[in-house]
């Protein structure tokens, strides 16, 4: 256990591997099968159960479980793995459950510098990017995946094997239940649409202008009215090459008929 700061009150196996200046609060438990990295921070009453890989310099606050059995009847107690990025915060009383065996990869992946606000729940065999940040009370059912430096507002629901695309807000208090295209902004009334091209959260990325006037350009072709499926795909490959038009497409293919949210 290194260098470790672990309180005399805290429950950690012996089995458990803890990087260099790890430190653990009061009443913290911490279960055999668990790997943490080094600076990371456990504070008191949080549980990390069997099968948690947790990165360096990571924050995991009061009451957070991580590595929950997954809320599936096809959990079996087989073995599987939640992974935490480098730089992540957890909040309290979070729950983050790791992979089923019936999900392939037996494993939920949290990227790094991620922001996982109190009271959120992240279900079995989700994978969520990098620098995604999910604020109180945000609820994602399992296969959810979330794409890098997407916002979810308040208590939005995000229902099993929704799709969210990169550079995503979303409003909260918000149900998503369709796929939602990258580099958009999303809200519901009642249905859930997307506004816009999410220009505030482009601009905070130091997207230029130009780039986000392509991305604009690429959605109003890929939803004109009056043009096949077909020929509204072969107008964006048809745009001058930027990075998002790939991710875009990419996107799209990947969904292919399944639901996905349409503009105002």
């Amino acid at each position: 256990m290194g260098d470790s700061r672990i309180d005399p009150r805290a429950v950690v196996s012996p089995e458990a591997v803890l990087g260099s200046d790890v430190e653990i609060g009061p009443y913290a438990v911490v279960h055999a099968n668990v790997e943490i990295g080094e600076g990371t921070v456990i504070y008191s009453h949080a549980v990390i159960r069997e099968g948690a890989r947790i990165g360096r310099n990571c924050k995991i606050y009061n009451g957070a479980i991580l590595s929950c059995d997954p809320q599936d009847p096809k959990f079996k107690g087989e073995d599987s793995r939640l992974y935490v990025g480098d730089g992540c915060s957890i909040g309290e009383y979070a729950t983050l459950s790791k992979g089923t065996l019936a999900g392939g990869s037996q494993e939920t992946r949290i990227g790094k510098d991620c922001l996982i606000m109190s009271l959120a729940h992240v279900g079995h065999d989700c994978i969520i990017g990098d620098r995604c940040t999910l604020t109180n009370g945000v609820q994602v059912a399992g296969h959810v995946v979330i794409g890098d430096e997407s916002f979810l507002g308040g208590l939005v629901g995000i229902s099993q094997r929704t799709i969210i695309g990169r550079n995503v807000i979303i409003g909260g208090l918000s149900k998503i239940s369709k796929h939602v295209p990258p580099y958009t902004r999303v809200a519901a009334k009642w249905d859930i649409r997307f506004y816009e091209v999410n220009v505030m959260g482009l601009k905070m990325r130091d997207f230029p202008a130009e780039r986000i006037e392509e991305i604009r350009d690429a959605y109003r072709l890929l939803f004109k009215k009056g043009l096949l499926k077909k020929e509204r795909f072969e107008a964006v490959r048809g745009m001058k090459d930027f990075p998002e038009k790939k991710v875009i497409l990419d996107f799209f293919e990947e969904i292919g008929s399944q639901p996905v949210v349409q503009p105002f």
